[in-house]
């Protein structure tokens, strides 16, 4: 690797070293001008090593950190809204936390150029969320504070993967979780000398321990034989077990999107102190969790990233939830493409650009069917929107309370910029519960994973996020916003009335037939949201001595479904017509039992290619 770096590094530069950092490497020059005479260097350097490249300045041209505080101080333009500025000796970085980013960066990265000539150390910029997050700085602080740790990790991570590949003659993939059924979503893919996880998930909305977590015994490996674990994006039935694994000696790394990384943290940290509460425990704690966050290594739309010496992977844009990614994986050298979607939205939505179906090459897909039954087509957005504005109107005008239980992360922000667009000169106050005033201030961390118009407005500093008729309540607060005169609206986890703050606000408001309960996301098929939604007005619930008592349900139930996440079968479809290039066999997954298995046949006969819905616990030879 040293003799190729110098094939193409002026002598000048001063090279002092080469680390592997995970999978990419990183090159220490004592003469960063030299390095910068050349705008090109880094690129020619990434093409002749065949990986990414950072550039730091070595140790000993550092400047001291009080000198450099104060010239990158100097440096930064003040309009940009400098929030904070920490060292990292480890990563030789000066972390800069602005309001306005794009300013610490400058024109083509022109302030940076700067701050990197005159201190010596590397700038990793960072956007302030334009509401307070203590998540998003709890997670900051954390991957400071362990940086020694890290270091060690990427380093002895990135030395495996310099071992040479050698033949991959067969590929193979066994369902662990999430197939014939929505909820615990996991996938084994092996190689020859690699063993890769794609998502771990857990059904938090199953009585049926039996059926909460993957089949992880069935892997026939011990958790530290696994190399990796590739995240599609942060909600728990994808996410939810990955802390497990660290709780019972998985060493490697979790590769996500950025957004991703946070949520993900945000929402296990939730599932964590949820599952205690109720009684019921959690089978990993707060240390597995920061241990997870050590080794989290996030990456890019459309970054290739080598996983194991046969393996490199691709996050391309799924459409569902900040920072969603559907996984395209490059097996061998051109053996095999793999693109495993999770969970897709091919439609509009309010917060997100649809998913992807522009591809490399692709041989096999695995693609989600939770709305592929032949019944499962959506209303218009448009019709939704003024539909959700009417029931809000109507219940507000009998002095009446909207209930709308959200998941957190996606449907909390999705109806927020809605409401906002069409209520909110109306005087209605809409009350935020629980974890979703985090989630949407790690909205505003990401604009750039967000639709345009979304972007343009957080960038200007008018998030739909932080109009004044959302109303932040805490748990104190609950009980006098469900008694209070007041009409209002209720955004409140979970979304499937499965615990959380949704179903203390349901006890409150349900014997009133002036309230709403607005169903906007999936409910699925044992959740109390879908005994409702389903007509049962008297229902079994957990009073506070977690006993089970009965609810009588007096208000208004409504379903409004345009809002889901998930694509609709004519989405679907469209995604699949649109995809190039074709793949030859698709599975399908993320479903109920006899929706796959339809929605397999369809594609069938649609694109004549191997269809097959299959079963967790099956494993297929992919080559």
């Amino acid at each position: 690797m040293q003799e190729s770096v110098q094939q193409v590094l002026p002598p000048e530069c001063l090279l002092t070293k080469i680390e592997f950092e995970g999978p990419q490497i990183v090159i220490y020059v004592k003469n960063i001008q030299a390095f910068y005479s050349d705008e090109h260097l880094i690129t020619k350097i990434a093409s002749k090593v065949r990986k990414k490249v950072l550039l730091r300045v070595d140790a000993s041209e550092l400047m001291p950190p009080s000198r450099a505080l104060e010239k990158v101080k100097s440096t930064i333009p003040p309009e940009a809204g400098v929030q904070d500025i920490k060292f990292d000796p480890i990563f030789h970085e000066v972390v800069i936390e602005a309001l306005k980013p794009g300013l610490v960066i400058g024109k083509g990265g022109s302030v940076l150029k700067q701050i990197v000539l005159n201190t010596g150390w590397s700038p990793r910029v960072l956007r302030s969320p334009t509401s307070p997050s203590e998540v998003e700085r709890a997670i900051r602080n954390n991957v400071l504070a362990s940086s020694e740790q890290r270091k060690k990790f990427l380093s002895a991570l990135g030395k495996k993967m310099v071992v040479p590949a050698g033949s991959c003659d067969w590929i193979k993939v066994t369902m662990l979780g999430g197939f014939r059924e929505v909820g615990r979503t996991c996938m084994l893919l092996q190689t020859p000398k690699s063993n890769v996880l794609v998502d771990c998930g857990m059904n938090t909305d199953t009585s049926d321990a039996t059926r909460a977590y993957p089949y992880l015994n069935a892997m026939n490996l011990a958790l530290e034989q696994l190399d990796a674990v590739i995240l599609s994006h942060a909600h728990l039935d994808h996410c939810g077990f990955i802390p497990y694994l660290y709780a019972y000696g998985y060493e490697g790394p979790v590769y996500c999107a950025p957004p991703t990384r946070d949520l993900s943290i945000l929402l296990q940290q939730d599932c964590l102190s949820v599952m205690n509460a109720e009684g019921k425990g959690c089978p990993y704690g707060e240390k597995d969790i920061k241990k997870q966050l050590s080794h989290m290594i996030v990456r890019d739309y459309g970054e290739v990233t080598d996983v194991t010496p046969e393996i490199r992977f691709t996050f391309h844009n799924a459409g569902h939830i900040l920072g969603s990614s559907q996984v395209h994986l490059h097996i061998g050298e051109g053996l095999h493409n793999l693109v495993f979607t999770a969970d897709i939205k091919y439609g509009r939505t309010s917060l997100l650009d649809p998913a992807d179906t522009r591809f490399p090459r692709v041989e096999t897909m695995f693609i989600e069917a939770t709305y592929g039954g032949r019944n499962d087509l959506l209303p218009r957005y448009s019709d939704c929107e003024e539909r959700i504005a009417q029931i809000v109107r109507e219940t507000v005008a009998n002095r009446g309370k909207v209930l709308i239980p959200v998941f957190a992360v996606g449907r909390a922000q999705e109806m927020m910029v809605s409401l906002e667009s069409k209520i909110s000169g109306e005087n209605i106050p809409v009350y935020i519960d629980g974890m979703s005033k985090e989630a949407s201030a790690i909205h505003t961390v990401y604009p750039e994973y967000l639709k345009r118009n979304v972007q343009r407005r957080i960038l200007q500093n008018n998030s739909p996020f932080d109009n004044p008729i959302f109303k932040h309540a805490t748990s104190k607060e609950r009980k006098s916003i469900a008694e209070s005169d007041e009409p209002c609206v209720i955004l409140a986890p979970s979304g499937m009335l499965s615990g959380g703050s949704s179903v203390e606000y349901l006890k409150m408001l349900a014997h009133d037939p002036k309230n709403a309960l607005l169903f906007v996301g999936y409910q699925g098929a044992m959740t109390l949201g879908r005994r409702i939604q389903g007509g049962e007005r008297e229902v079994p619930i957990l009073n506070e001595h977690k006993k089970l008592d009965s609810l009588k349900v007096n208000m208004q139930v409504h379903t409004v479904d345009g809002y889901s996440g998930h694509s609709d079968r004519a989405q679907l479809l469209a995604f699949l017509r649109n995809l190039r290039p074709r793949p030859q066999r698709i599975f399908t997954m993320h479903g109920d039992e006899a929706k796959t298995e339809e929605f397999a046949r369809t594609i069938n006969h649609m694109m004549h290619c191997e269809t097959r819905a299959p079963m967790n616990l099956d494993s297929i030879r992919l080559r």
